[in-house]
This record gives C-alpha cells, sequence and structure tokens, in this order.
C-alpha cells in the first residue's frame, strides 16, 4: 500500500472542498447572515488539514487499482466529515451523525434528510446542501483529474472508482482530457437549466438550488414542499433536465462530434431507458387518473415522479405516498433500476438490467441449443467476458448488501415497508422512500445506528459497492 501516494490524494480532495467552501460564505455575505463566517473558517480548517497531508508527497503519483479504489473511498468519507462542520459549529444541525447524515446525503446524490424544516435554514446552508449535489454528480475525483497535473496513465483506476456504471471508457484518448470533456458538458447543461428556469420565472437563488440537485440527481429541496409549490411550467423544465442528467454523457459527446452523431442511435441502453421511463408514466398516468379527475394532471405528475426517482433525483411534486399500490410498485421497481452507466445517476443501471437479462437468455438458450455458441452483444459489439463477470458479481453483492441493511434497519422496529424503502433509496442513492420516510417525511425519526447503516449505504450506492468495501478489507493494508 502506498500510503504517501494516498496521503497526497486526499490532501488534495481536500484543497478542493476548502475552495467550494467559499462558495457559500459568499452566498451567506450576501445575503448579510452571519452563519457565513462558520463555512469561512471550515473552509480555512480544511485547507490546512489538506496541505498537511499533501506535504509528504510523490513527485510522479502511480494509481493501481487498490491504492485508487481505496482512496476514493477514504476521499468521499472525508469531504462527508469535513462539509459537515458548517452545520455543527452554527447548530442548524448540531447533532454529528444528523449533519454527517445530511452532508453525505449530498455528496453521494442521494437526497435523504433528517430536516424538519428546511426553510428555516440559511441561504448559505440551504446553498451548500444543494451545491454537495452538484459536486458529486460528476465527482470531485473526476474534477480533481481535469484540473490537476498528473503524470500517470494508471489515474484511469481513479475515475472508474468513482464513476457509475459497469465500466468507464475514455471519450478522449487521455484520462485528463476525458475528465474536462466531462465536466465542460456538465457544466453547460447545469448553465442551461438555471437560464430555463430563471426564464420560467424562478427567483435566480432557487434556480442556482434546483439546477445543481437536478444535475448531481440529488433532489435536496430549499421549500418543505419540494418543488411542489412551483409552477406547472418550472417542474416540466426540471422534469425534462433530470432526465437529460439521467442519460450517459456519451449521448452529449457524439453529439458534440459530427462524426460519431450516429452512435446515438446504436445505444440500447439509452432507448431503453427512455421507453421503460415512458411506459412506467403511461402505467401511472392511468392508474392515478380517477385521483386527479384529469389525464393532463394525471400524466403530468406521473412523468416527473417517473423521471425523478429512475434518475434517482428524488424531487417531489405531490405525495406519491397517496398513490395506488400499483403506482407505488412501480416506483419501487424504479428505484433498482436506476439511470443509465456514465451518467450522474445512481441506482444499478439501465445497462446491467439489460445484460442481465441477455446473460439469462443466452443461458435458456444453451440447454435448448448446448452445442451452439452465441456471443453477448450491447450496442452491436461483443461484450467481453470480465464485463459480464463483473455485471453479475455486482448484482450479488449488491443483494446481500441490501439485504443485510434491511435486517439492521429492521432492529429500530419501524415498519418493514420502511425498512425496505429506505435501504432501497439510500443504496440507489434516491432519497425519499415510503410511509414516514417518503415524499412528505423525512428520517428524523431513525436512530442513530439505522442513520450509520444508511450513510454507509449512501457511500457505497454512490461509489458502486468495490471501493467502500475495500475499506473494511484486513488484506487491502497488507504489503505485497
Amino acid at each position: 500500500m502506498k500510503y504517501r501516494v494516498i496521503g497526497n490524494f486526499l490532501g488534495n480532495v481536500l484543497k478542493i472542498e476548502a475552495i467550494l467552501l467559499l462558495l457559500p460564505f459568499l452566498v451567506g455575505i450576501i445575503y448579510h447572515e452571519q452563519v457565513a463566517y462558520y463555512y469561512l473558517s471550515t473552509a480555512l480548517i480544511t485547507f490546512i488539514v489538506g496541505f498537511l497531508l499533501s506535504l509528504n508527497s510523490e513527485k510522479a503519483p502511480v494509481f493501481y487499482a487498490k491504492e485508487g479504489f481505496i482512496s476514493v473511498g477514504l476521499a468521499w468519507i472525508l469531504m462527508g466529515l469535513f462539509g459537515a462542520i458548517p452545520f455543527i459549529i452554527s447548530k442548524e444541525i448540531p447533532d454529528f451523525i444528523n449533519a454527517l447524515f445530511e452532508t453525505l446525503s449530498g455528496f453521494t446524490t442521494t437526497g435523504s434528510s433528517i430536516l424538519l424544516a428546511v426553510e428555516d435554514l440559511s441561504n448559505a446552508a440551504n446553498f451548500w446542501r444543494c451545491l454537495t449535489h452538484w459536486i458529486g454528480g460528476m465527482g470531485v475525483i473526476v474534477f480533481m483529474l481535469a484540473i490537476f497535473p498528473n503524470n500517470s496513465g494508471n489515474n484511469m483506476h481513479l475515475m472508474r472508482a468513482e464513476s457509475p456504471g459497469p465500466q468507464v471508457g475514455k471519450l478522449v484518448p487521455k484520462v485528463k482530457e476525458t475528465a474536462k470533456m466531462l465536466y465542460i458538458i456538465y457544466i453547460v447543461i447545469t448553465l442551461l437549466e438555471i437560464i430555463s428556469l430563471k426564464i420560467a420565472g424562478m427567483p435566480l437563488y432557487d434556480a442556482i438550488c434546483a439546477s445543481f440537485a437536478s444535475a448531481g440527481t440529488g433532489g435536496f429541496g430549499i421549500k418543505n414542499d419540494s418543488l411542489a409549490s412551483y409552477s406547472v411550467l418550472i417542474q416540466i423544465i426540471v422534469n425534462v433536465f433530470i432526465l437529460m442528467f439521467g442519460l450517459n454523457f456519451n449521448v452529449y459527446y457524439c453529439l458534440i462530434k459530427s462524426k460519431n452523431r450516429k452512435e446515438i442511435f446504436k445505444m440500447e441502453e439509452v432507448r431503453y431507458y427512455l421507453l421503460i421511463t415512458i411506459i412506467a408514466t403511461l402505467l401511472i398516468a392511468f392508474n392515478t387518473l380517477s385521483q386527479y379527475g384529469s389525464f393532463g394532471i394525471s400524466l403530468q405528475q406521473s412523468s416527473f415522479q417517473v423521471a425523478s426517482i429512475i434518475t434517482t433525483t428524488g424531487f417531489a411534486t405531490t405525495d406519491f405516498n397517496l398513490w395506488p399500490t400499483f403506482s407505488k410498485a412501480i416506483l419501487v421497481l424504479l428505484m433498482f433500476i436506476g439511470a443509465c452507466a456514465g451518467s450522474t445517476g445512481g441506482g444499478i443501471k439501465v445497462s446491467r438490467i439489460l445484460l442481465s437479462f441477455k446473460m439469462a437468455k443466452e443461458e435458456i438458450h444453451r440447454y435448448i441449443h448446448p452445442n451452439e455458441v452465441r456471443k453477448i452483444k450491447l450496442d452491436g459489439k461483443v461484450v467481453e467476458e470480465d464485463t459480464l463477470k463483473s455485471v453479475g458479481l455486482y448484482i450479488q453483492i449488491f443483494l446481500l448488501v441490501f439485504l443485510a441493511s434491511v435486517l439492521l434497519v429492521a432492529i429500530d422496529t419501524i415498519d418493514l415497508i420502511e425498512s425496505f424503502t429506505a435501504v432501497a433509496a439510500t443504496l440507489n442513492n434516491i432519497g425519499p422512500g415510503l410511509n414516514i420516510i417518503g415524499p412528505t417525511g423525512n428520517y428524523a425519526a431513525l436512530s442513530d445506528f439505522s442513520k450509520c447503516v444508511l450513510m454507509f449505504d449512501m457511500v457505497a450506492g454512490r461509489l458502486e459497492l468495490l471501493p467502500i468495501l475495500l475499506l473494511f478489507a484486513p488484506r487491502s493494508y497488507k504489503k505485497i
């Protein structure tokens, strides 16, 4: 284990977080809030710790798989710990566990909250909550790779550890250029949403916060009713953009590069992502028609909630706890499916679900035609055996972590539906579950033990399990 390399990496991550903490400080200054100086002092502390960690660094750090995955896992935990400090010292969230829960929920783009009244928070605090979504959506490590000089091609291990999906490829030959391209696309779409919401009549501060939460597919709102009190036009604009952020960012790269535009039509995952969204929307719209009395309203509400859940954003415009069981069952299924690989969304990912079905189909075919050899293809290309194995392994580990978490949270003796959907919502980075943790509820009533389990699920889900699990493997720290 190269501890100096890991220390340098963590130091650089904390330096970036320190700079980002200056943004809520500026917001607080603009709104004349005393709380602003808590963010400034936290930024100074975070930068000093980051500077000390990166003092004894190697000139040309090389990340191999183990160091890369462990570094990323530790980085996300540290970001949560330092990001929670302003909430604690300002006493806006004085309890350590609650403050850490809220911060990790932000960085992991989960959006699960312990706050009873978000409107009581300062503008600086709500801005920081939403900014953590934006930072976590694309990933602070991807950001670091984009701006910091690096001397090793092995930095792809860092990007793979943080990026969602069964595999991470390069948009361009160099990792640094890929990271830059991803962030340029990310920033441009975020700015487009801010401008669109402002034109639609949303206050600028609200538009920025909503866009940050949409871009990271996080779902923290700055109003107690999430987005329900905003106009239908604003809700439709957010609906469109969260679906856009749930797409594989390769789509936008192909749109930019004229030579690659035909590749978009070959992306099976994108086609199925849109198809699942449309079918789920129509089924819920018809199922809730009697509740809303108008197909137009029913379609708009179902479209928003389906987009919010499948992209794992977690915004709400209605209390879907009141929907029929059939509609709620569809939403729970969408929690597990999730968005596309290479997006800012969570969940198992459409590509993994698609490959699982293809693998099952081929296995059945082998029983019928044992001598026939066929390859599994995705987007017209043969999928490598290693990728198929990693998909199967991911789903197995996912189910084990999910079942273990449900059992642990059930110790709280809360309702089984609440235990089940709490774990589903946090492990898939969605936010709201059902009943007391639904769109009009929160996680405040859960015990500290349950919150710790769910925090583990948030980070494990955002980092796709392996990086966070390696932290608890003793062999990870042995010298080979």
